[in-house]
């Protein structure tokens, strides 16, 4: 396995993360905000966010997957949902990467049938070229091209969460062994 140069650095990273948190925090003034981040990858990115959103908000989590190592099922797993009773609340779904669309969508979708007063959508990174099922996104901190990433949250068979960058990560011809 190959981790290539940081393709987005921790200084970038923590500029748009505030750039995001401005924006935000500046939409949901005065409003019943519940931050929801996707588990296991937007861990990274929720916690930087949320604590730059100037806001008060309530947390909580979704724990959902449609991947394994780094494809997508097509299936979307939810092994732990939202506890908070969300009818009054204006909920920002927080998620690491807008892919497929296949995960977010379904997550989108099973939100609002339980009746928020609004939802919107922020990801740290949208790889459109990628996109299966068409998500509406709000917030968006860097549009990348087709490469599978690794670091700040994401992963590669649950590895690689740890790295303080962004890097792209390719596989070597050792790996198949």
């Amino acid at each position: 396995m190959v981790i290539g140069k940081p393709f987005f650095t921790s200084e970038q990273i923590q500029n748009k993360v505030k750039e995001l948190a401005d924006r935000i925090s500046s939409d949901y003034e005065g409003k019943n905000l519940l931050a929801v981040g996707i588990l296991k990858g937007a861990f990274m990115f929720y916690s930087d966010i949320v604590r730059m959103i100037r806001v008060p908000l309530a947390v909580d989590f979704i724990i959902a997957s449609s991947y394994m190592k780094e494809s997508t099922t097509g299936e979307v797993k939810v092994y732990y949902d939202i506890r908070e009773d969300i009818s009054d609340k204006d909920v920002l779904l927080i998620e690491d990467i807008a892919d497929s669309g296949i995960t977010l969508n379904y997550l989108r979708e099973r939100i609002l049938a339980r009746g928020p007063k609004s939802l919107r959508i922020c990801v740290f990174l949208d790889k459109k070229e990628r996109r299966v099922v068409d998500v509406p996104l709000d917030y968006v901190g860097f549009e990348i091209p087709n490469e599978y990433v690794v670091g700040y949250g994401l992963d590669y068979d649950n590895k690689f969460r740890n790295l303080p960058y962004i890097s792209i990560f390719k596989k070597t011809a050792t790996d198949a062994k």
